[in-house]
């Protein structure tokens, strides 16, 4: 039995670049190479989580096609358990074209495929219910899922002593029906990053989401805000963390590599100001190179590095 479960997109991913520009109309521009990879949210976790040494296993929808055999290889090559993948026939594997271009931020092409199929009932109560922790990525990225449904499974799992954490994806247009009330007091951490929590609660400071999104029922928040560092609060204190730094080539996965350092410190019963170094540590790892996981320090590399590179962490009022 794993000890964490991520649930949630899996994509696979195709990269171009980095480049200098965008090629004009007609123009064709050469790159050394276009990688493809496993990709999204539940696959990056789970990957990051495995190169701590925790066992894990993902759960999440695929569609019967050579897309959704090389995700399932991908996973299973970095040591991530797949016997929790649905394939359905309706919908192809979810595919993403990542366009790097140097000095901007990333910019996606994306089908939304089988992820747009996946619901929580496809996330087996008993397999749930066997992990420590289990994540829930690309929340409002999932067409399929509905709140009440997922909520349920969700006090299921505190109900087996289950800790549970969820990321969300925040599509252009996004209109909150009500849904997020519904869930947020069911997950024991909840982490958006600063742009996410600002459509949630109308706020810019990190501290002003944090206090918000908690008077709507949440109980951890761990808010990132790329280089400006991370911001957490439980019910009774909060902190300010710093960023580590790394040469940055490609942030896709930086984000998805804090989550793993968070659930990382979850399994180990660290303290938040501990965890969020972790967690700052492997995501300034994953920008070392093109793809989301590829250069994601294992343990004992993030151990090092943090010794080597402290950065502040404080409790703010």
């Amino acid at each position: 039995m794993a000890t964490v479960g991520c649930a949630g997109i899996l994509v696979a991913d195709m990269f171009c670049g980095p480049m200098s520009a965008l090629p004009e109309p007609g123009q064709l521009l050469t790159v050394d190479d276009m990688p493809t990879s496993v990709g999204g949210c539940a696959a990056n976790v789970a990957i990051d989580v495995a190169r701590q040494g925790i066992d894990v296993e993902v759960a999440g929808c695929l569609g019967h096609d050579a897309a959704a055999e090389q995700v399932v290889s991908s996973l299973r090559h970095a040591g991530v358990g797949c016997d929790h993948i649905a394939r359905v026939n309706r919908a192809p594997t979810s595919k993403t074209v990542i366009l790097l271009v140097a000095g901007q931020d990333r910019r996606y092409i994306h089908s939304i495929g089988a992820n747009g199929v996946f619901c929580a009932t496809d996330i087996h109560p008993h397999w749930a219910c066997g992990l420590k922790a289990l994540y829930l990525g690309g929340l409002f990225a999932m067409p399929g899922m509905v709140a009440d449904e997922l909520a349920t499974l969700l006090e299921t799992c505190r109900r087996a002593g289950v800790l549970t954490i969820g990321d969300v994806v925040v599509p252009s247009g996004f209109r909150d029906a009500g849904e997020l009330d519904r869930l947020l007091p069911h997950f024991d951490y909840f982490l958006p990053n600063d742009d996410e929590a600002r459509v949630f609660t109308g706020a810019s400071d990190p501290l002003d989401q944090i206090a918000a999104l908690q008077a709507r029922g949440a109980n951890t928040v761990i808010v990132t805000c790329g280089p400006r560092g991370s911001f957490a609060g439980d019910k009774r204190r909060r902190w300010r963390a710093g960023a580590h730094r790394c040469d940055a080539i490609d942030p896709s996965g930086s984000g998805d590599a804090f989550a793993a350092g968070v659930i990382t410190g979850i399994v180990h019963g660290w303290d938040l100001p501990r965890t969020l170094t972790y967690g700052s540590a492997l995501g300034a790892s994953a920008v070392r190179s093109v793809g989301t996981t590829e250069s994601v320090f294992r343990s004992g590399q993030a151990e090092a590095f943090i010794a080597a590179n402290p950065i502040e962490v404080e409790e703010v009022p």
